[in-house]
């Protein structure tokens, strides 16, 4: 049986899918990196792409009914 789950959305408060959840790989990879990056280390990455994404160009976005 395959169920397509909206993760984002469903799975809020813990995955509903359990061992059947196609996302077990990356869930064992974020526990790894909360366990073993210190809270300061992930506040350095985050200013790094905060200010990464300030240096950005603005995007434009035109409507095609112009």
């Amino acid at each position: 049986m395959s169920q397509t789950v909206n993760c984002a959305v469903e799975c809020i408060n813990g995955c509903i899918l359990g061992e059947d959840c196609p996302n077990k790989e990356y869930a064992a990879q974020a526990s790894e990196f909360l366990q073993t990056v210190s809270i300061d280390k992930m506040h350095e990455i985050a200013e790094a792409a905060r200010l990464k994404k300030m240096m950005e160009p603005p995007k434009w976005v035109i409507p095609d009914d112009i």
